[in-house]
């Protein structure tokens, strides 16, 4: 039976009464349901299947519109490279080919298709960073040009001096509460729900120039906004007031604070925050592991990087070269 014939019998044995009569192709019907099966097969968080079932729609769509009846490795080679074509990062597209993989190995397992994506690999990903640091400057900038008279305001300033204090990323200051400020060892610290965490098993160190700013923003809440379950930062807008603020609200109100400071750079943005506080802390004189437990890296190779670039600008060769040449400009 060629893998047409499987996935046509597929289609029949596993039929909706409600799928018949729609107007889409057998093989769209057939993913469709597919689709479905693969997803809740997955011992994953909703909010990852919800990332993969997009993901996955996105290549059921592609193969759908040309027609693709019996789908082969060329095809996701193709396909590759139509997502290369839309200007995706490499890491972006390197996640939509491994749920394009699990799909294929899960229908081989099944024994509903060969499982033709085994070798098809992903992007390369850059051996640096796609975002830029901030300097010295352009914080002091940053935070001086933040206008505090207002509620808003002392929250965007507590905000943004939290992320380059700490390094925390945007989805950990989303899940922030009141109650996650606590005190260990004589200093204040806040528990944090790292990236992959189920509960709050990390903290961030708060010093007295990092929490002084919170304290500031929560005394100028309303006193029912400061229940111990409230978030730590939340909406003061009149349609959303009192909501946990979402990460694309963080990254938007970082975004805006940059670019009212003159730094208008696609490439620094509220992650950018992440990585100035890390090369600071190794500027500083932190160790590599001490940065490690900064940034809460899972890999050390990860921090690494970081101190591989502060070492190829602090000991450039172009420097040494410019030092023999100078004469020449006498």
């Amino acid at each position: 039976m060629n893998p047409d014939n499987k996935l046509n019998q597929r289609s029949i044995e596993i039929m909706e009464p409600q799928m018949i009569g729609r107007t889409t192709t057998p093989i769209r019907q057939d993913y469709f349901i597919l689709k479905k099966e693969f997803l809740a097969s997955i011992d994953l968080k909703k909010s990852s299947i919800d990332v993969y079932s997009r993901q996955l729609e996105s290549f059921i769509q592609w193969i759908s519109e040309r027609n693709v009846v019996e789908p082969s490795r060329d095809d996701l080679l193709q396909y590759k490279d139509f997502l290369y074509k839309k200007d995706l990062s490499a890491l972006t597209i390197s996640s939509y080919i491994v749920v394009v993989r699990k799909f294929f190995a899960w229908l081989e397992s099944n024994k509903i298709y060969p499982n033709i994506a085994r070798d098809i690999k992903g992007m390369k990903r850059n051996r640096g960073f796609r975002k830029d640091t901030l300097s010295m400057d352009q914080i002091r900038t940053v935070l001086t040009t933040i206008n505090v008279s207002n509620t808003k305001g002392k929250r965007d300033f507590a905000i943004i001096n939290l992320l380059i204090r700490t390094g925390l990323r945007t989805i950990e200051i989303t899940r922030a509460n009141l109650s996650d400020i606590r005190q260990k060892g004589g200093c204040s610290i806040l528990w944090i729900q790292g990236k992959g965490r189920d509960t709050k098993d990390e903290f961030v160190v708060l010093t007295e120039d990092t929490l002084k700013p919170i304290q500031t923003y929560l005394d100028s809440r309303p006193s029912n906004s400061k229940r111990e379950r409230s978030p730590l930062f939340m909406s003061h807008s009149s349609r959303n007031s009192g909501q946990r603020l979402t990460t694309r609200s963080i990254s938007r109100i970082v975004k805006n604070h940059l670019i009212g400071a003159g730094i208008d750079n696609a490439r620094i943005t509220a992650h950018s925050l992440r990585h100035t506080a890390i090369t600071l802390a190794l500027q500083a004189g932190a160790s590599i592991q001490e940065a490690q437990a900064l940034g809460r890296h899972a890999n050390i190779n990860t921090t690494m990087i970081y101190a591989h670039n502060i070492n190829r600008i602090e000991n450039a060769p172009e420097l040494k070269i410019e030092k023999i040449l100078n004469p020449l400009k006498q």
